[in-house]
């Protein structure tokens, strides 16, 4: 018998997985495959400041995102930027909660679009 929950194997005659408390099954269920998420490179930032309001912002919404580069920009700041990556289906949500926002040293997506252009 298993605990499909922390997938722990009993002996026979043992009905409770003893330390989640659900009931055990004969065979566990396969573990589903990870799913391939594509990012999108929303903006970037040299201010940690700034990446600690944003990610504030996007977490309370539920945005599935992370900073790329993050860390690093603490061991050479104003070398690299911290780039925000956000979940392709996600992009255009968090520009919608990040559009109004008055941040520092921030470019967006958009910005460097338009800089390239001219």
């Amino acid at each position: 018998m298993f605990c499909p929950k922390c997938r722990y194997a009993y002996n026979p005659g043992v009905t409770v997985c003893a330390d989640c408390g659900v009931p055990l099954v004969s065979e566990l269920p396969l573990i589903p495959k990870p799913e391939f998420v594509e990012y999108a490179e929303v903006l970037i930032t040299f201010n940690p400041g700034d990446i600690a309001v944003i990610k504030s912002l996007l977490d309370s919404e539920g945005i599935t995102y992370y900073f790329h580069g993050e860390f690093f920009n603490y061991v050479r700041p104003l070398a690299d930027p911290a780039r925000l990556m956000v979940r392709k289906d996600q992009v255009y949500e968090a520009r919608e909660i990040l559009k109004d926002l008055k941040i520092t040293y921030t470019i967006s997506f958009e910005d460097r679009e338009s800089e390239e252009n001219e």
